[in-house]
């Protein structure tokens, strides 16, 4: 068979039909790749709404189950009432009297609804629980924040005027220092400011845009720093350039509203000796709509050393931060966190202020993490050092629930005796559950358990004190009078030989080992005065989470009736944290300090608030109230004593809220560990309408 040769001319041409027929190709999957990645874009965008909208129903279906729940306790708090059972009685009386049938009532159509509900929760409890610990999602509702925000948040021109004609004796200069890259939108927010004492200090790596707005306005200033700076580093040279008094910290996707710098100014007119101030924040999603809002408490040292929350917006005085050393990069990603940490071991609580507006708006990207796995451990490395510099090199820190961090006090080579007292009558089964699981399900084992009973008849139950007895480690006072909760404690506490006290309702059941031993490593610090546990229902949602003052009228539980496996406003439920007040149904405290204060109010608080009352006393002389979760518990609430359903009863409650309200006066209208913004009127953290600021 012949050969066929081919010219040089043709085998080019051949080469570059192979090239171009390549290249055709390559633009085709170039197509096809574009194609393929914007649809995936839209697929992102497509699951990211659905499940935002999943979350949104999942927290819609947790508040109605707390709405709900908290309606089926005043129904059954009704039903119990002796106004309905009189009225009740005397409806089938009349209704015999005239002889017609009583029939289907109203309380049989109630009843129906709530045994509905109830058989639906339980099995959706069950499925929860199999689910595990819930992600953390925002809590507020963006259309309710929409329109919190129109009413509330939303600066009108005569507002502007006001600010700008206001005349601040002190003006500081505000330093607003910032690292930036290529991102410049963050700008505009600060050249838009209200208040005009500002300098904004930028560090900028590469890019030379910065360079027009440096020549648009003298107030800021750049300093360029080289890429292989760390952020400490350009920080510090952002630092270096700033001429202000104070400083605040800004990232480069973020926003300030126009009147930040202002209320930051009217604070430091209004306390001069300021020298950290921080204000809530919310964020803003890629379309830059506002959501998530964190209405933070006042200054609030434990939650701090579980969660950084003052991060944005904070102002801090100039001079401190210089003592202090500026910021430093051993703890990459925490560089904030480690300098609020060293600025607190050199400042008094009562020179930190808390400013309750949204004064910073935080961007969120679409593939934003709240943390990263394994940052955790640079949290809890800062924090370490901290106690190290505290001389408190014992104290262990470790990570907690979602990127935030847990302190663990120690207790001391022979830990302290503990004296547990216990009010009770009869109600045999509650109080043995009780008492066992102290003895034998309680990992910390130097304790004497005061059973102090009031009158009890059942013969059953008079046996199990005499059983009971034959351990060493229980004693049984009877009191024969009338129910007084506070006498029935102090007469405990009097007959206590433990240097610390915890006063235990008898209708508690153990959850974790090791609850008494976390309760009592806090209740041995010098300056806590008293420490509450977490305590749930029988159904695992939350009957007492810290007490909020104010809440109802006078003092209630936060996150009251919240799924045990949900995450909660910003993951409170799950953060050690200062409250104003705790449950005495699990409370632990020096017995000293019981008696320093005058124990529990006996004479004007024998039943309601003497709890709030002993935590405000406490609080008056400077000692924190700290409520932590990891000290785990049931609690059958008010089983033992019932609910308050007579006259006699009704009036010696109205006679304790008056006094309550004669002895604490404004203190009951603001409580600083809660935020104004949020509800007073529900357990739920939602917001409030209007605010209280």
């Amino acid at each position: 068979m012949g050969m066929f040769t081919i010219s040089g001319k043709n085998q080019q041409n051949i080469k570059r039909c192979k090239l171009l027929n390549q290249a055709h190709q390559t633009k085709d999957y170039q197509r096809q790749f574009a194609t393929a990645q914007a649809e995936i874009v839209q697929h992102k965008k497509e699951i990211a709404r659905l499940q935002q909208a999943l979350d949104e129903r999942t927290q819609d279906v947790n508040k109605l189950i707390q709405w709900i729940q908290s309606l089926q306790q005043d129904i059954l708090a009704v039903y119990d009432s002796a106004t309905w059972q009189i009225g009740n009685s005397m409806a089938r009386i009349i209704l015999k009297l005239l002889r017609r049938p009583i029939g289907i009532t109203a309380r049989d159509h109630i009843n129906k609804i709530l045994h509905g509900f109830e058989s639906w929760k339980v099995n959706y409890f069950q499925r929860r629980r199999q689910a595990g610990l819930q992600s953390y999602m925002p809590w507020h509702d963006m259309r309710e924040y929409a329109l919190w925000i129109k009413q509330y948040d939303t600066l009108s021109q005569i507002d502007v005027a006001q600010m700008r004609e206001h005349k601040l004796q002190y003006r500081p200069v505000i330093s607003i220092i910032i690292v930036c890259q290529e991102n410049l939108s963050f700008i505009e927010s600060v050249r838009c400011q209200i208040y005009p004492n500002w300098e904004l200090c930028i560090a900028y790596q590469g890019t030379k845009a910065v360079l027009q707005y440096a020549d648009l306005d003298s107030r800021i200033k750049l300093v360029n720093v080289s890429e292989k700076h760390n952020l400490a580093s350009a920080l510090n040279s952002a630092l270096a350039i700033a001429e202000g008094d104070f400083m605040a910290l800004m990232g480069v996707d973020d926003q300030l509203p126009a009147h930040a710098l202002y209320k930051m100014v009217e604070m430091l007119n209004k306390h001069l000796d300021t020298d950290l101030i921080y204000t809530d924040h919310d964020k803003l999603d890629a379309e830059g709509q506002r959501y998530d809002p964190y209405f933070k408490s006042d200054w609030n040292h434990d939650l701090f050393y579980s969660q950084n929350f003052i991060r944005h917006l904070a102002v801090y005085r100039r001079s401190i931060i210089d003592d202090i050393g500026g910021f430093r990069a051993d703890y990459p990603g925490y560089e904030d966190y480690d300098l609020v940490l060293r600025l607190i071991e050199r400042i008094q609580a009562e020179r930190i202020r808390h400013i309750p507006h949204i004064l910073y708006h935080e961007k969120i990207s679409s593939n934003h993490c709240s943390w990263k796995k394994g940052t955790t451990n640079i949290a809890c490395q800062a924090l370490q050092a901290h106690f190290q510099r505290l001389n408190q090199s014992a104290v262990r820190v470790i990570e907690a629930v979602d990127g935030h961090t847990r302190v663990i006090y120690p207790l001391p080579v022979e830990p302290p005796l503990v004296s547990l007292i216990i009010p009770t009558r009869d109600k045999l089964k509650l109080l043995r559950g009780t008492v066992e699981g102290v003895l034998h399900q309680t990992d910390y084992q130097n304790i004497e358990i005061i059973i102090m009973d009031n009158g009890s008849k059942n013969a059953e139950t008079l046996d199990y004190f005499q059983q009971i007895q034959e351990d060493k480690r229980v004693t049984v006072i009877r009191h024969a009078a009338p129910f007084n909760y506070s006498q029935l404690n102090n007469l405990g506490v009097s007959h206590a030989q433990g240097e610390i006290i915890a006063l235990i309702n008898n209708d508690l059941e153990i959850i974790s080992s090791e609850w008494l031993t976390e309760m009592v490593s806090h209740a041995l610090r010098p300056e806590i005065g008293a420490v509450g546990a977490k305590l749930y229902y029988g159904n695992d949602t939350i009957q007492h989470a810290g007490v909020i003052i104010g809440l109802g009228g006078m003092a209630g539980h936060g996150f009251k009736f919240l799924l045990k496996e949900s995450s909660g406003y910003y993951w409170k439920p799950f953060l050690t944290q200062n409250y104003s007040a705790v449950t005495a149904a699990c409370l632990i405290m020096r017995r000293k300090l019981f008696e320093e204060v005058g124990g529990l109010n006996e004479k004007h608080l024998k039943v309601a608030f003497n709890d709030v009352d002993l935590c405000l006393r406490i609080r008056e002389r400077g000692y924190r109230i700290i409520w932590t979760p990891y000290a785990e518990l049931y609690h059958f609430e008010s089983c033992s004593r019932g609910v308050d359903n007579t006259l006699k009863k009704y009036l010696r409650l109205r006679h304790e809220l008056n006094y309550m309200k004669s002895r604490w006066g404004e203190t009951l209208l603001k409580d600083p560990y809660y935020n104004p913004n949020l509800t007073n009127e529900y357990e739920d953290f939602s917001l409030a309408f209007p605010p209280r600021v």
